[in-house]
């Protein structure tokens, strides 16, 4: 796989704690790890952006507005460890709005790729979902994670995902279906994640 120079990372139970639909930005608390974990992608010079579903606004659970200030808190968060997001994106869309945006569709993924010139043969795709697998896939990174924190443990499961040997393993490629595909890595944890990515 070629070098990575880009990572997608989902953001409720990737990178933070994941509270059901979290619009409280005094709610936003970083997962163990995480904040040491993005720095060290950050000193490797990699670029990083945040990729989410935010259904709960399409829902009416919550605006626009509250998203950003969650999104806001989680940059302040991230300052902390030197660490400064390339760019976020959110669809806002209920799941069925039958919307391009909402994950494992690629309509995030083109916005930033225009605005950013991303390049997927160099771009990791982080999260804790098949859809975030998916998307991955769907956009041809050079190499898809899921992640065992948030919902991962009931994703991987629902994949018909092998045993966790380890922090992180490879698994065989091909596997699950179009639909549900398999990813490359299973991590426990961004940290896990990061390890394996920075041996590309």
């Amino acid at each position: 796989m070629s070098e990575i120079d880009t990572v997608l990372l989902d953001r409720d139970g990737t990178v933070i704690v994941d509270e059901h639909y979290l619009c409280d930005p005094a709610r936003v608390r970083l997962l163990p790890g995480a904040g040491q974990a993005l720095a060290r992608l950050a000193a490797a010079g990699m670029r990083l952006f945040v990729v989410s579903n935010q259904s709960g606004i399409g829902r009416g659970y919550f605006s626009e507005t509250g998203h950003l200030a969650v999104q806001a808190r989680l940059a302040r968060l991230l300052d902390d460890y030197g660490v400064r997001l390339a760019g976020a994106t959110f669809c806002p869309h209920a799941p069925d709005a039958a919307c391009a945006c909402r994950k494992p569709g690629l309509g995030q993924w083109e916005a930033l790729r225009l605005r950013h010139g991303l390049d997927p043969a160099t771009t990791a795709v982080v999260g804790d979902k098949a859809s975030d697998v998916a998307f991955g896939k769907n956009l041809g990174a050079a190499v898809t994670v899921l992640v065992l924190t948030g919902h991962g443990v009931q994703e991987a499961a629902r994949l018909g995902l092998p045993p966790l040997a380890g922090e992180a393993m490879d698994l065989p490629p091909g596997g699950g279906s179009p639909d549900h595909p398999w990813p490359d890595v299973l991590a426990r944890d961004l940290a896990a994640a990061v390890e394996r990515i920075v041996m590309e």
